[in-house]
């Protein structure tokens, strides 16, 4: 079993869209099962992407009790309806903001084998998917937020992150 430490808010990677994966090879399989192995170390979790274990990759994985599994270069492909709930975000810990998210999903990739794969969820797990497909763009949950609590977020973020170097130049003009 191999964690590897979790990149916080401030950090670059986070930032930056990841790189599409080319190469389905051992190396491959081994972040996918650290991602898993550092997943399962945080309880309660749904979802993490490479970028936050500091690797520029487009690869996640996700566990949900309507399924487990990873994506590699995933595109959303379909969205529909509409939900608000808490989302939280291991490289922004402690916090959690209701976020507007599609009620159902559907993200077409592939596997660490280059085997292609759709994985079509609703609530919760739709929510998941969503989620890591935006860390594989740069996009963290609380740009997501719009009014009040976009307002809340901005200073909850402000108060646990106070360092100027925790956000990229362009989301400091965004208010973030």
């Amino acid at each position: 079993m191999t964690t590897r430490p979790i990149r916080l808010l401030g950090d670059p990677v986070l930032r930056s869209p990841a790189a599409a994966v080319t190469a389905f090879d051992a190396a491959l399989r081994d972040l996918v099962r650290d991602l898993f192995d550092t997943l399962d170390a945080e309880p309660g979790r749904a979802g993490l992407a490479a970028p936050q274990l500091g690797v520029a990759a487009r690869v996640f994985v996700y566990g949900t009790r309507a399924g487990r599994g990873h994506l590699v270069n995933p595109q959303v492909t379909a969205r529909s309806g509409g939900q608000t709930g808490d989302e939280g975000c291991l490289s922004v810990p402690g916090l959690a903001f209701p976020t507007p998210r599609a009620l159902e999903v559907t993200v077409a990739g592939f596997d660490e084998r280059g085997e292609p794969v759709t994985v079509a969820g609703s609530g919760f797990l739709a929510r998941a998917l969503q989620h890591e497909c935006d860390h594989l763009d740069g996009v963290l949950y609380v740009d997501t937020l719009t009014g009040d609590v976009r307002r809340q977020a901005l200073r909850a973020v402000r108060a646990a992150f106070p360092r100027p170097a925790a956000v990229r130049p362009d989301a400091a003009r965004r208010g973030l």
